[in-house]
């Protein structure tokens, strides 16, 4: 997706130039939330500002979020017909190939040597042994600090540094229209202010991009509040790939199955809000931020966290999976392609029509 918005905004519409897009996309990889989305945001900021930006993040994330709140009407009154039980059983065997591809491809980028992958095992330990991943993250944050060797900087040209401008007005008033949002939420339905809450708590926390919210999301939704089961919080992940747009928009499922529509539209904005503003915010400070080795030895030590976090959901979503040989078949072709760099839209397509077809 983020080669796709390269084209559109630097080649076809040449909205910014190459330098600064790339500039975007290591400020976008750096801080919490959805990567693909947030990109986009930053392309808007520096064509139009933050109307720009929220024109920008709304259109990218508006297909998915219809989509997913579709899907979730349609779950509610399908799932238990045979033949969508056939399908999700042998999705969710294929959900396991996906998340254990997603641990393999963040533990390449960020595990370098003994001591990003000490971070890694002590987080999948401490996340094995139910320990809060709120807990788990700072920890790491910590050992990166003490073990890491900083990243170098990448080379930027200073000269436009003084052209970025300051977004605080716009900014305050984004939060004092949510901070009310939040009032009433809280004043009118604790259990919505509740989900609100949880799904900002885990954008802020889900460095890394979307895949990074899953085991954040399937341990307060799943293991602490119980408001579903680990299969059908599966299921919300299958549903998940199939919409245009990020991982993280499983959350628009779980605030319909918890709140209805209400709760659907709460959901997205409180998991997607965060890590916007963040762009908005961040982006006038990124350069000195990039330059400070103790920053980057703390987001070195995080996004290692997340390696042994989303290990763990693997090994957790598997025992939720009936093993047979049709599921064992299912999810072995699906990482064998998607280690293969086979879209993974069609991984779930084809993986939903042999479902239908042997299950």
């Amino acid at each position: 997706m983020i080669a796709y918005i390269r084209t559109l905004a630097v080649k076809k519409n040449q909205w910014l130039d190459a330098e600064s897009f790339s500039d975007g996309v290591a400020l976008c990889q750096m801080i919490p939330g959805a990567t693909a989305m947030q990109t986009a945001a930053y392309v808007g900021l520096k064509t139009r500002g933050v109307r720009g930006a929220s024109a920008s993040f709304i259109g990218f994330g508006l297909p998915a979020f219809l989509l997913m709140m579709a899907f979730a009407v349609l779950y509610t009154y399908t799932h238990n017909l045979p033949i969508v039980g056939s399908a999700f059983s042998g999705l969710q065997a294929i959900i396991v190939a996906i998340v254990a591809n997603a641990t393999l491809s963040f533990g390449k980028t960020t595990l370098k040597d003994w001591k990003s992958f000490a971070i890694a095992a002590g987080a999948a330990l401490l996340f094995g042994l139910n320990v809060n991943p709120i807990i788990v993250i700072p920890l790491a944050a910590v050992g990166g600090l003490l073990l890491l060797k900083p990243k170098q900087p990448t080379p930027h040209h200073s000269a436009s540094a003084p052209q970025t401008p300051s977004y605080t007005k716009p900014l305050l008033i984004i939060l004092l229209v949510a901070a009310s949002a939040f009032l009433l939420l809280f004043l009118f339905d604790q259990t919505l202010f509740g989900l609100a809450v949880l799904l900002v708590r885990v954008d802020l926390l889900a460095f890394g991009g979307g895949f990074a919210s899953v085991p954040l999301m399937f341990h307060e939704i799943v293991e602490v509040r119980h408001w579903m089961d680990s299969q059908t919080f599966m299921n919300g992940i299958v549903l998940g790939q199939v919409t245009p747009g990020p991982v993280v928009i499983t959350a628009t499922f779980i605030g319909y199955l918890s709140g209805g529509p209400l709760g659907g539209v709460i959901a997205t904005i409180s998991v997607l809000l965060p890590s916007f503003l963040l762009v908005i915010g961040i982006s006038p400070y990124f350069d000195r931020l990039r330059a400070s080795p103790s920053f980057n030895k703390v987001i070195g030590g995080v996004l290692c966290s997340f390696v042994g976090l989303l290990l763990t959901v693997t090994i957790r979503f598997a025992t939720n999976v009936e093993w047979d040989y049709a599921h064992l078949l299912l999810a072995g072709g699906a990482l064998m392609a998607l280690l293969l760099k086979v879209d993974i839209l069609w991984v779930v397509v084809i993986g939903t029509i042999i479902s239908v077809i042997l299950l």
